[in-house]
């Protein structure tokens, strides 16, 4: 007769789905990657990893790539107090337009998200609003509003960016700058003024003033406007 089977001790592992995760832990994750590595290394398959799920499970959560960015850029703006605004309508949006520039100084990663061109955060939307309506108070029509605000954005945006990327080449001791170095053996006769000023580049550079800048671009917005009329 045979021997009956040894019952068996072990338990099968019980399968079902993945464990249940909160869209707010992969928020969460995702800024945390933004922050460290950049948008360049955020990914739905490592977020997954992450959190401890599979790529397939989070797209249950966050449709793709852009919507997770979305939603980690959603309350960004909220978390820096808006500014007591003057009541003229220039220095009023001056005065916004680098609210703009110190608060995406203080959010690299952010800067880097809106380069992608069509991602913003809901709630920084009163800035655009403000400069618009101030354009239109300064007597710019609603297109040429628009248009103001687009060239402040680049200028800021543009600035921000430039800064953010001098700053990581910086962290890079051994390497060699090409520019300004190369203003060093200018040919005088073809480019007369950058010669005289190479000795003088970082002086003149590092003296930049944001607000000083960005008041002159908003003078020239007004007041080109003024005179096309």
């Amino acid at each position: 007769m045979a021997d009956a089977k040894a019952p068996t001790t072990g338990k099968k592992r019980a399968v079902g789905r993945p464990r249940r995760i909160e869209t707010e832990t992969v928020v969460a994750t995702a800024r945390r990657i933004l922050e460290t590595e950049g948008v360049a290394a955020l990914s739905m398959r490592r977020v997954a990893k992450e959190v401890g799920t599979t790529p397939m499970a989070l797209y249950h959560h966050v449709r793709d790539k852009d919507e997770l960015l979305m939603l980690t850029l959603a309350g960004t703006a909220a978390t820096v107090p808006r500014p007591e605004l003057p009541a003229d309508p220039r220095d009023r949006l001056l005065a916004v337009s680098l609210h703009m520039h110190g608060t995406l100084a203080r959010m690299p990663w952010v800067v880097e998200v809106l380069s992608l061109g069509d991602l913003t955060d809901e709630g920084a939307l009163w800035m655009v609003e403000e400069i618009i309506a101030c354009g239109i108070a300064c007597g710019l029509t609603p297109e040429e509003a628009v248009r103001a605000y687009r060239t402040i954005w680049h200028c800021v945006y543009g600035d921000l960016a430039f800064r953010h990327a001098m700053e990581r080449r910086a962290a890079d001791p051994g390497r060699k700058r090409h520019f300004p170095d190369l203003l060093a053996d200018a040919d005088a006769a073809e480019l007369p003024h950058l010669a005289a000023l190479a000795g003088r580049w970082a002086e003149l550079t590092e003296d930049y003033d944001v607000t000083r800048q960005l008041g002159a671009v908003v003078d020239g917005l007004l007041g080109r406007a003024a005179r096309s009329r």
